[in-house]
């Protein structure tokens, strides 16, 4: 504690120090009486919550950034999996039901639907492309699923559909930046991020916020889809591997032990608080707190990505393949995290660009292969948690960053050699599963040609808003102050899907 105390007692020196007159007057301008309804008050922390009279004005979070929090609301789950298909997948092949546009198939699209409308790559007059996928009703509910899909159909009731989401993107890596940080542009933080910052984790010797690739690439946005942003660098998602060395790096090189590595670190986190006491840069706590929690994770991370120690009947259930990458064992692997208290666990997979290009980017070929690929891993994360109790208070998200336009993807006005669709923000279906939500709810109802949303109409900003209202939040409130102004993730816009809530 006498070190905690002289760092509490020079951080606030430095900081009086640091008070000038014009800023002293800027804090101030409500005068005495604002001073003393301070003191009154006792001032909140960034998320709006009192701080306790032991806090004084030296935040607990800077020594334990990830130290577990209450959010300033009732939330309804504890932890999210956000299951993003890179590329984004047709949502007229798996969701929503077009059989008006069965009947327009191999017609000229109407020009009305193509006046001052951008595309990715259509030019002219394309033709409308019916479904390439069969459909039924199922469940209690009697929601709409495709052939594609015949594991996903057995937990159907779980689902609350959003059937008419739209976004200003339709290029691929701006709208994945803006499906997962709020904006188009880089530099702002996740929604993982913006998780971890707002909860912490609630277990110290794993990261808040995991990421896990399949499909052979990552997202088209790279890295910053995860990122932190202006937030420090501590909420950042850390990416792990479902083949090889979970973490790269995560084994002592030869003739370093266990004990030398410690001391090391200690050493140089000695440096670091020292650096520390005279700058009161956050990113040196941030610095610090990586390195303990490297040091922690080389015990705790291997354990818990090993799938090999799970039953023969779960391994069988998700359909998982031992030391490779894919869809399977990372949904195994998200269970397994948000068991052990990770906040946020962000899967993305990729190679759901559905152009038509050739047979792996077709609607009616390689956009089934690719449902192959998550369908029986997706129910089986939902029912593995149904199982084990945790469903009722995780959060799953599904979506693309966009969805695919009803008509067939033209170049140069020649058709692919194969049937693809084009990219499309106008109107796409994402589904989420979990605590707080209606069971086997859609919200929203595209056209008959499920080119544009008619009723129930959700932006990108009111899927944001909506999560972390599950989580305990008021988007609207959440903020950090940042070269001046008060940002927060749905930046200022979003409102919550309240069709859906339970």
């Amino acid at each position: 504690m006498d070190y905690l105390e002289r760092l509490i007692k020079e951080k606030l020196a430095r900081e009086a120090q640091a008070k000038t007159r014009r800023h002293f007057i800027k804090e101030c301008a409500t005068g005495l009486g604002g001073l003393a309804l301070s003191s009154i008050f006792m001032g909140c922390d960034p998320l709006g919550r009192p701080k306790k009279k032991t806090e004084l004005a030296f935040s607990e979070r800077d020594l334990n950034p990830l130290a577990t929090l209450s959010p300033p609301h009732n939330p309804k789950v504890k932890s999210v999996i956000y299951l993003h298909m890179a590329g984004s997948p047709s949502q007229l092949e798996m969701f929503d039901y077009k059989p008006t546009l069965q009947k327009l198939n191999n017609q000229d699209c109407p020009a009305s639907l193509l006046e001052g409308k951008k595309f990715a790559f259509i030019k002219g007059v394309p033709k409308l492309l019916g479904p390439q996928a069969e459909f039924e009703q199922v469940g209690e509910s009697g929601n709409w699923v495709s052939d594609f899909l015949p594991h996903f159909k057995k937990v159907v009731d779980e689902v609350s559909f959003l059937k008419a989401v739209h976004t200003d993107q339709f290029n691929h890596g701006p709208a994945q930046l803006f499906m997962h940080t709020g904006s188009p542009r880089l530099g702002r933080p996740s929604i993982g991020a913006w998780s971890t910052y707002g909860l912490g984790s609630e277990n110290q010797n794993l990261p808040g916020f995991v990421v896990l690739t399949s499909g052979g690439n990552t997202p088209d946005a790279g890295k910053s889809v995860w990122g932190s942003g202006f937030l420090p660098s501590v909420y950042q998602g850390v990416q792990c591997r479902s083949q090889g060395d979970p973490v790269l790096y995560i084994e002592d090189p030869d003739g370093i032990s266990r004990d030398l590595k410690k001391s090391t670190i200690e050493a140089i986190n000695k440096i670091n608080k020292e650096e520390y006491l005279k700058y009161a840069d956050p990113e040196i706590l941030a610095r610090i707190n990586q390195y303990e929690m490297a040091y922690r994770m080389q015990i705790a991370v291997p354990e818990v990505m090993n799938i090999n120690n799970e039953p023969e009947n779960i391994r069988q259930m998700y359909g998982v393949d031992p030391g490779k990458e894919s869809f399977a064992n990372n949904c195994l692997l998200a269970r397994k995290l948000v068991e052990e208290g990770v906040r946020f666990v962000q899967l993305f997979d990729w190679g759901w660009d559905s152009h038509g290009t050739d047979h792996t980017t077709a609607v009616d070929l390689g956009l089934r292969n690719k449902c192959r690929e998550i369908d029986r891993p997706i129910a089986a994360l939902i029912l593995d948690l149904k199982q084990r109790g945790l469903l009722d208070e995780t959060l799953i998200v599904w979506g693309g960053e966009f969805g695919r336009t009803p008509m067939q993807e033209n170049r140069g006005n020649k058709e692919m050699g194969f049937k693809g669709r084009d990219h499309h923000g106008d109107a796409f279906t994402m589904w989420m599963a979990g605590g707080g939500l209606k069971k086997g709810a859609s919200h929203g109802k595209t056209d008959d040609i499920g080119f544009s949303g008619i009723e129930g109409q959700v932006s990108v900003h009111d899927v944001h808003a909506t999560i972390m209202h599950l989580l305990g939040f008021d988007h609207e409130q959440f903020t950090f102050e940042f070269q001046g102004r008060h940002y927060r993730l749905t930046d200022v816009e979003g409102e919550v899907i309240k069709e859906i809530l339970a």
